[in-house]
C-alpha cells in the first residue's frame, strides 16, 4: 500500500468526494502521462509550485495540461517580485509531495496549520494557509477533473462538483487566471 494515496482516498471518503484512481508507472511528466491517461475521460491537470523570492509565499499553479503557463505575467499579476520554482523540501514540507507529483490534493497538508508543530508563522498568509492556488478558468466547467494522489504512480478522478467541494473544503484562497492554449 502507498501511504501518500490511502491519505489522500481516506480524506477524500471522509468528506463523501466520490473518486476513482487509476494506477500506472511513476510518470513525473505530463509528456509520459499523456500515453497512460488517454483511456481516461476526464479533463488533466498540469501543476506548478512556485515560492516568491524572499521564500515566505508559496503559489500552486494548475491548468490544463496542454496549456503553457506565461510565468513572467504571473510574476507581475503577484507583485511578489521574481517567482522560483519550489525546492524538493519546500514541496514536502508544504504539500506532502515530491518533484513530480504535485497535485491539488497536496492542499491537504495546508490545512490546520494552527494545530501543526513547526509551522513558520512567516509563511502564514492571513488566512492561516501556507499556499495560495491559481486555477485555470477553464477548469471551472471541466465534467471531471484528475490529478495524481500526492504520488506519481496513480491518477485520480473526481467530478467537477466534487472539486468545488475539496475548495470549500481546503478554504484557501483561490484566484482564477485566463490562461491561454
Amino acid at each position: 500500500m502507498n501511504e501518500k494515496i490511502d491519505k489522500v482516498h481516506k480524506f477524500l471518503e471522509n468528506h463523501g468526494i466520490e473518486y476513482k484512481t487509476h494506477y500506472h508507472p511513476p510518470l513525473p511528466t505530463i509528456e509520459l502521462a499523456l500515453e497512460y491517461w488517454k483511456e481516461i475521460d476526464s479533463t488533466h491537470c498540469k501543476n506548478l509550485f512556485f515560492r516568491n523570492h524572499k521564500g515566505n509565499r508559496h503559489y500552486l499553479v494548475i491548468f490544463e495540461c496542454h496549456k503553457e503557463l506565461d510565468i513572467h505575467s504571473l510574476e507581475k499579476s503577484l507583485h511578489q517580485g521574481k517567482l522560483s520554482f519550489a525546492s524538493a523540501e519546500r514541496m514536502d514540507r508544504c504539500l506532502g509531495v515530491q518533484p513530480g507529483s504535485v497535485s491539488l490534493f497536496g492542499l491537504i497538508q495546508d490545512m490546520d496549520l494552527a494545530t501543526k508543530e513547526g509551522v513558520m508563522q512567516k509563511e502564514l498568509f492571513e488566512n492561516g494557509h501556507r499556499v495560495k492556488l491559481y486555477l485555470d478558468a477553464d477548469l471551472k466547467d471541466a465534467e471531471r477533473l484528475s490529478w495524481h494522489p500526492c504520488d506519481n504512480t496513480a491518477s485520480t478522478v473526481i467530478s467537477n462538483a466534487d472539486f468545488h467541494r475539496f475548495l470549500e473544503i481546503w478554504g484557501g484562497e483561490v484566484e482564477w487566471l485566463e490562461i491561454e492554449k
